[in-house]
């Protein structure tokens, strides 16, 4: 789960924050906290999709899914 939300960190701070030294931890708000808003959301939910091989409904791109890069973790792993 670790080396998922390392990925997961990476990609939003270099790619949607423009910030590559950023560091996201594992329980902090993306959406809720304004950090990724509903266009980053679907990049994220893209590299996701392209990067670990598993699929995520439209339904689920939320905060109730997507709010930490804790939640989405264990949703990839739910779904490997």
């Amino acid at each position: 789960m670790e080396e998922i939300i390392l990925r997961l960190s990476n990609f939003i701070a270099a790619k949607i924050l423009k910030q590559p030294n950023r560091v996201i931890s594992a329980t902090e708000p993306l959406i809720s906290s304004g950090l990724v808003d509903s266009f980053s959301l679907m990049d994220l939910s893209l590299f996701v999709e392209d990067t670990f091989g598993v699929r995520i409904e439209d339904t689920e791109l939320n905060a109730d899914t997507f709010d930490s890069l804790e939640q989405l973790a264990k949703l990839i792993m739910s779904r490997q």
